[in-house]
């Protein structure tokens, strides 16, 4: 018999073994707690089992793992497992190195998933174990949070059991995914292939071609058209397999392709040229039209409003952009932990709605809290580890003098290191792991990237935006929010420096980063347009508070907003974590809930080895 413990259906949702491993915990179909095993291992992206992430999700809901009810994991190994056979056999004998190297691992562990997970919970779990379909728990993580009772879905991603891509919709408690392309045809294996080939570490390094894409000009796009991959007008896709190594080898393209573009892949350790970006924009574009066909066939099958979107290729800001813009839907809602990580709130919810066949309630606005769904920290806590350093600080016990304070220190173009709140589920800062900065400043995107984030020059930053003030800065529709960060809007053009397309005419590439761009310099790419995030007092609480008070001193409704964390780090999760960041770098102030501190008096700071935390941390 399960003692009481909390009552209500509790179901525990799992991604692991792949990349970016998470746990979400639901009780009665209220999301509770979620987050990511590399938070905790300090291990980006980490692919273990997420036994951290589970004990802070039982830990958030005074629950231990005999009250569970079910458990469930975001895919289905053995049709996996299939799928990997399959493809070693159609492409060998060139697959048998890759074979051999992934046979082991399925045969200890993967193919054994529930005495796995019967191990790691020591025995004490007496629920049932439920698998999903991979673009189902992608699916369901979109549209059960969503404020949507009826939408559209699309799934984008590498490759799950079969699909690639899935389309379907959703209504009430229930959704169906009726469309679908396979494997090896893949949207987001091809951008990895690119990622790949400029010389960027795949699954991690997608974000920094995007990034890069605005410092070229697409003249690949055509013979991307032409020979890799052949799009029809729905948004299906065919790509030429002799091009690829990804089905069986181990990189991701072959001298075929490295023939067509006329050279090996760049050198991880090399300079970034003009080729790569042109590579990066050509990629890009091939991408955001693929996307935008989906969307426009999606809405032509369903004829609903609202779109609802997950999946790694999700978290192409860019391309979500101008589906939001050019594309038929109303309403865009965005998972904001749409890669695997999210699968395993999708799964947890599956379970829910699907095998319990439970209701749903929906509101005006997501059921993620701002996605701010892990752990958070009490002041007392944070001042006796500080205490413990030997750490100077300045304890606030009135919220308005706290802003005010970094108020002055944001207006003083300071980079403020902010901690407050419970930690985003996600890959994204949203304002309670965040460094934050004027974007005012001409300087700062300099100074961050390269003395605090320790990363290459050419990456942007984002602005957090106050809602009520988004379209006076970003063309974007009135209706439309941004909330997690995922869509990339331009900035308008009365907010851009009037002679700024004069002085950029004959530059290329990073020379381009020179030029002040708008008003906010430090958020506006070099093609002048911005990865948003829209803040509301409901969903950010003290990060939009602060917003509005450095809005009131400065007319500035804007901050700089960029993840916690050096390049090849996680995110910070506690204290400790955003102390190390923060003496290891050149911030100025880091500011922990209700504690200040200023990198001035800290008597530390000049004995911290910055240079082996630095080093702890493999470079992505």
């Amino acid at each position: 018999m399960k003692p009481t413990g909390v009552s209500g259906t509790k179901i525990l949702g799992i991604s692991a073994f792949y990349h970016d491993s998470a746990a979400a915990l639901i009780v009665d179909g209220e999301i509770v707690a979620a987050a990511q095993e590399e938070r905790f291992t300090r291990k980006k992206h980490d692919h273990h089992f997420p036994t951290n992430a589970i004990e802070f999700c039982l830990r958030e809901a005074g629950l231990s793992v005999v009250d569970l009810d079910y458990v469930g994991f975001y895919d289905k190994p053995l049709a996996k497992f299939e799928r990997l056979i399959e493809t070693y056999a159609t492409f060998a004998p060139a697959s048998f190195a890759s074979y051999l190297k992934a046979l082991p691992l399925w045969l200890k562990s993967k193919l054994h998933l529930q005495r796995e997970m019967d191990r790691a919970f020591g025995g004490g779990y007496r629920g049932r174990y439920i698998f999903a379909d991979h673009h189902e728990s992608h699916a369901a993580s979109a549209f059960f949070p969503s404020p949507f009772e009826e939408a559209a879905i699309l799934t984008l991603d590498g490759v799950g059991e079969w699909s690639t891509t899935t389309m379907g919709s959703g209504r009430n408690n229930r959704l169906k995914l009726t469309h679908e392309i396979r494997f090896p045809h893949s949207l987001g294996l091809l951008y990895s292939a690119f990622t790949y080939y400029t010389g960027f570490r795949v699954n991690s390094g997608e974000y920094k071609v995007m990034g890069l894409a605005p410092y070229g000009e697409p003249r690949f796009k055509e013979l991307i058209l032409k020979h890799l991959i052949h799009v029809r007008e729905d948004g299906s896709f065919w790509m030429d397999q002799s091009y690829f190594n990804y089905c069986g080898g181990m990189t991701m393209t072959t001298e075929k392709f490295h023939r067509l573009f006329g050279d090996p892949p760049r050198n991880p350790e090399s300079l970034v040229t003009q080729r790569e970006m042109d590579l990066a924009a050509s990629v890009q574009a091939v991408c955001e039209g693929v996307m935008l066909k989906c969307a426009r066939h999606l809405h032509k099958l369903t004829g609903m409003k609202n779109l609802v979107m997950a999946g790694g290729v999700a978290l192409n800001c860019v391309g979500n952009g101008k589906i939001l813009r050019e594309g038929p839907f109303e309403n865009i809602w965005i998972q904001p932990a749409a890669g695997d990580a999210g699968g395993a709130l999708g799964v947890a919810q599956l379970i829910w709605h699907h095998v319990l066949s439970q209701p749903r309630t929906v509101n005006s606005v997501d059921s993620l809290r701002g996605s701010l769904l892990g752990p958070r920290y009490a002041d007392d806590d944070i001042r006796a580890f500080l205490d413990s350093t030997g750490a100077r600080y300045h304890a606030f016990a009135n919220e308005d003098e706290l802003l005010a304070r970094v108020t002055d220190l944001l207006a003083q173009e300071k980079v403020v290191g902010w901690v407050q709140d419970r930690m985003e589920f996600g890959p994204r800062a949203l304002g309670a792991r965040s460094i934050i900065g004027d974007p005012r400043s001409t300087k700062m995107q300099q100074v961050m990237n390269l003395k605090i984030k320790f990363r290459e020059s050419f990456r942007p930053f984002a602005p957090s935006v106050l809602r009520e003030k988004n379209t006076e800065y970003f063309d974007m529709p009135e209706r439309a929010d941004s909330p997690y960060m995922l869509i990339v809007a331009p900035v308008r053009e009365d907010k851009r420096t009037s002679d700024c397309a004069e002085k950029m005419k004959g530059l290329t590439g990073i020379e381009k980063l020179n030029v002040p761009r708008s008003v906010v310099p430090s958020i506006t790419h070099v093609d002048f347009s911005a990865r948003v995030q829209t803040v509301t007092p409901d969903a950010n609480g003290r990060y939009y508070r602060l917003i509005k008070e450095f809005h009131e001193r400065t007319g500035c409704p804007i901050l700089v907003n960029t993840s916690f964390n050096i390049r090849g780090e996680p995110i910070v999760c506690t204290p400790q974590d955003a102390w190390r960041c923060f003496m290891g770098t050149d911030m100025d102030a880091l500011v922990l809930e209700n504690t200040l501190l200023l990198k001035e008096e800290q008597n530390s700071a000049k004995t911290f080895d910055a240079e082996a935390y630095k080093a702890s941390f493999k470079l992505d």
